[in-house]
């Protein structure tokens, strides 16, 4: 039986806490950790946590043998925390994104490399049966080489959200929508196309005056194999619609589910490849359901890990991956420059300092609210039909 905690018990530690329940034989959450202990105490009542203890600060469980720990704390305590626990000899689940830097991110990499500790980050939309079912389409190369993809990472946040005393900051958030919302599509856009080589981009703040950071971005990238694409962050688009669009030679498939695939008449213009959609769908209709879902799959594969030593799907050099690409809009929209890749150490945006020197600062935050009400959070669609 794992000895799981929980740091942080804000919003998405719900999301956590449910997702260790579903494995009730394989471990069990011993403690849950915040800086409110009434706040941590009431997790463990709501969810029924038998013999869990409600602690205010983590360093506490240090030198307590707990094998696994969730990370669900602000951006900017990832690294710290994170780095405790492995060189303490502890996995690790942290929730995104990975870190508000790059050079944090590497702090976490080195940890997990010395401790021997697994770090895992969490991606829990690739624990969805539509982004499965898209992987493996992509990867039987039926659609032939892939041209362009598109992420629309869609959603809306009122004026008040950036309240929250970390939120809307470069120093503690570590950025805005790009960081925060859409680095789960991005993730799953890297999973699938691997790195781009080069990227331009623009962001700006439309309609939050009490934060630093993008309400909006779109970058437009180039891929090794010749591949265009374009990403849209934000928190200004209502209906929060989310879609993911891969533009194969031959044929079209995306998330939410759609399938086209086209060939050419005589002068050049399209009419529809029957045959082929029917393969698509054919292939994409025989693979199995994913059995545990979101959260719930992340922290199966994370314990399977953990007992078998089979391969994590999402890493820490994936969330890595994901954290360059975010910080390379950034880089791209502060400068009006194109960025290449990778960014080096002696890049002025791979720190924390550099990025909060560099980057653009649209508003000064003014308002600062110490918590939250403890309500239900959006976390996304399942980019399903």
């Amino acid at each position: 039986m794992l000895k799981v905690a929980i740091i942080g018990a804000g919003a998405i530690s719900a999301a956590h806490i449910t997702a260790y329940l579903a494995f009730p034989e394989r471990c069990q959450i011993v403690a849950v950790v915040d800086m409110y202990t009434e706040k941590a105490q009431k997790r463990i009542n709501e969810y029924g946590l038998k013999g869990a203890q409600a602690v205010t600060d983590y360093h506490e469980l240090l030198d307590q043998n707990i094998d696994l720990v969730s990370v669900c704390t602000p951006p900017y305590t990832h690294a710290p925390i994170t780095c405790d626990f492995l060189y303490a000899g502890t996995h690790v689940l942290v929730e995104k994104p990975m870190a508000s830097s790059l050079q944090e991110a590497d702090m976490m990499l080195e940890a997990a490399q010395v401790s021997g500790k697994l770090l895992s980050v969490v991606a829990q939309n690739r624990f969805t049966t539509p982004m499965m079912k898209l992987k493996e389409v992509l990867d039987s190369k039926l659609m032939g080489p892939i041209v362009h993809v598109q992420v629309d990472s869609f959603w809306w946040r009122g004026h008040n959200y950036y309240d929250l005393w970390w939120r809307g900051t470069w120093e503690k958030e570590g950025g805005g929508c790009t960081l925060n919302h859409a680095v789960h599509h991005i993730d799953a856009m890297l999973w699938m196309m691997g790195p781009p080589v080069e990227l331009q981009a623009m962001m700006a703040n439309t309609a939050h005056d009490n934060a630093e950071v993008e309400d909006i971005s779109m970058a437009m990238l180039r891929f090794q194999e010749g591949a265009l694409g374009m990403i849209t962050s934000s928190v200004v688009h209502h209906g929060e619609e989310q879609q993911l669009i891969f533009q194969g030679k031959e044929a079209r498939v995306s998330a939410p589910w759609k399938v086209v695939a086209s060939t050419a008449r005589t002068n050049g213009f399209p009419e529809p490849n029957l045959d082929l959609e029917q393969q698509i769908q054919k292939l994409a209709d025989e693979l199995p359901d994913v059995i545990h879902v979101g959260h719930a799959g992340q922290v199966e594969n994370v314990l399977n890990a953990i007992e078998t030593g089979s391969p994590l799907l999402v890493d820490g050099k994936s969330g890595r991956d994901t954290l360059e690409l975010i910080v390379g809009i950034y880089k791209s929209s502060s400068t009006g420059e194109k960025v290449t890749f990778p960014l080096e150490a002696e890049d002025a945006f791979y720190t924390r300092e550099g990025i909060m020197q560099h980057a653009v600062h649209f508003y000064e935050k003014k308002t600062a609210v110490e918590n939250f009400e403890d309500v239900d959070i959006t976390l996304g669609s399942k980019l399903e039909s």
